[in-house]
């Protein structure tokens, strides 16, 4: 018995291959971080500093990738198709809009100034190795991606590849016990707050159907979302992975130690760039995406605001660490930063982004001053080794002293701008008691900064830090030196003209919404 087949006509698949375009500088930092990771393989330790140009090459190149992503007819096609001055691509997962590239290119100068202060570092540690700067661009293209990302599975994919790279960044002196405890107490709870967030976007998934921001929202918009208890679990999951990401209270556990565990070269990375990406989350997540459930996260981000301020300048006051200190005051300043998300207002947003990217600066300023004054057996990372730098090295005591105002809020650093705009615009969105309590709460963190400033300018080195060898900072190059003055110098200069950074600011945000 035969049986007959007859042929069907087959149809092609049709692909539709995406526009690579808004992406480049994401395939270009790729292609980059794998060639240096290749040619590092063949380098001596005494070559070693091709890699650190390599790769610092890279970032820079990848920066002007960032600023010309957008041309003025891709701005003009993407206004007449959108209404906005964006371009998406692989299935609109992918964006590239003002706010992207303003925080790219300052995600990316700030790990080049990273960089740059670690090298000595590095160097006198024989920790000079190729890992640390790869790590570093991975870690940096991981952040890229959660700038631009437009669904939650793109945000989480980039957030993952920033987290096992820090993770294994944190962990980098193999052979220190504090390093290590630090990288595991960093990995477990930085585990445990990924399937939290990845549980909340689940949820947000099973009741939306969706997984694009633009989709949530529009799904929102018709529904009375403030009575479903999905969304509004979902939401609550959603923040606790973004209270740990930003280490703001009750979050905070991992931080102090995470900082103080740490090499010194890795607290400044933590402490700066990742910042700014988890900005960048927030605002993909909440006010892309949630924007309809204002009402609910509002009140929650309150809360973690007033008790970030509280706990991280009450706390900061008892730290004798400088290392543990600037932790806490982290955690404060992540609460103004949160401030600024609240509000509820482009205002509020440009208030936010304002002072994420200032302070990253700031943070990266006072790091460098740390480890400016380390060497190899010996970290400067006690409030008593600022005894006396006034009259050591008045030039650094100065620069030091232009961080400690900036994150203090005195005028006329850009921190009192930074802070001020936020507090205009929490005022603004009529949550007065709160913009009361965080100015109440600065007034009290002045007192840890101020203390540090008396100590470089009042106080005489202390019999246990008098050892000629160690008032001497470490052996920095041109490059140090000169990055340091620029960095405090900056942070008095827009301090005094913040208004191009702050209209840059704005104009991203509008542009985004």
């Amino acid at each position: 018995m035969f049986m007959s087949f007859t042929t069907a006509t087959l149809i092609p698949m049709q692909f539709a291959i995406p526009d690579f375009a808004p992406a480049i500088p994401e395939i270009f930092l790729l292609a980059g971080t794998c060639l240096v990771l290749l040619v590092d393989l063949f380098l001596k330790d005494s070559n070693r500093y091709i890699t650190y140009l390599l790769s610092q090459t890279v970032l820079l190149i990848t920066a002007y990738l960032v600023i010309s992503g957008i041309n003025d007819v891709s701005m003009a096609e993407a206004l007449q198709t959108t209404g906005k001055a964006s371009l998406t691509t692989f299935s609109e997962m992918f964006v590239l809009d003002p706010m992207s590239q303003v925080l790219k290119v300052s995600i990316l100068l700030i790990t080049v100034g990273v960089f740059v202060y670690s090298r000595p570092y590095l160097k006198t540690r024989q920790m000079f190795k190729g890992e640390y700067f790869t790590l570093g661009m991975f870690a940096v293209l991981g952040m890229m991606i959660m700038v631009s990302a437009k669904t939650m599975l793109v945000i989480y994919l980039g957030l993952e590849l920033l987290s096992l790279a820090m993770y294994a960044m944190v962990a980098f002196r193999r052979n220190d016990g504090r390093a290590s405890e630090a990288g595991m107490k960093y990995f477990v709870l930085g585990a445990i707050a990924s399937g939290m967030l990845l549980y909340g976007m689940s949820i947000i998934y099973g009741v939306t159907g969706s997984l694009h921001l633009d989709h949530i929202d529009s799904f929102m918009m018709g529904h009375n979302v403030m009575t479903n208890m999905g969304l509004l679990l979902g939401l609550s999951f959603v923040l606790v992975g973004l209270g740990f990401k930003l280490g703001v209270v009750p979050f905070h556990m991992w931080v102090p130690d995470v900082y103080d565990g740490s090499p010194t070269a890795v607290t400044l990375f933590l402490g700066t760039a990742p910042k700014i990406a988890a900005f960048a989350m927030m605002f993909r997540l909440l006010v892309e995406g949630l924007d309809e459930m204002l009402l609910g996260w509002q009140q929650i981000l309150s809360l973690l605001a007033a008790l970030s301020l509280f706990i991280g300048n009450v706390v900061a006051i008892a730290q004798t660490n400088i290392k543990r200190m600037l932790a806490y005051s982290t955690i404060s300043h992540m609460g103004f930063v949160l401030l600024g998300i609240l509000a509820g207002t482009e205002v509020g947003y440009a208030s936010s982004m304002f002072y994420i990217i200032t302070y990253s600066i700031v943070a990266m300023g006072a790091f460098g001053i740390i480890i400016l004054l380390s060497r190899d057996g010996y970290e400067a990372d006690r409030l008593i080794d600022l005894q006396g730098l006034s009259s050591r090295h008045p030039w650094y005591a100065f620069m030091m002293m232009l961080f400690l105002f900036s994150m203090a809020g005195v005028p006329p650093t850009v921190g009192f701008y930074a802070k001020l705009s936020v507090l205009k615009a929490v005022v603004g969105a009529e949550v007065v008691w709160l913009a009361v309590f965080a100015v109440v709460m600065s007034v009290i963190g002045a007192y840890y900064y101020l203390r540090a400033i008396k100590l470089m300018y009042f106080d005489q080195p202390d019999e246990f830090v008098g050892d000629e060898e160690l008032l001497v900072p470490a052996k920095s190059g041109f490059d140090f030196k000169l990055l340091l003055s620029v960095n405090g110098l900056s942070v008095l200069a827009l301090g005094i003209l913040p208004g191009a950074l702050m209209s840059l600011c704005v104009l991203a945000v509008e542009a985004s919404l």
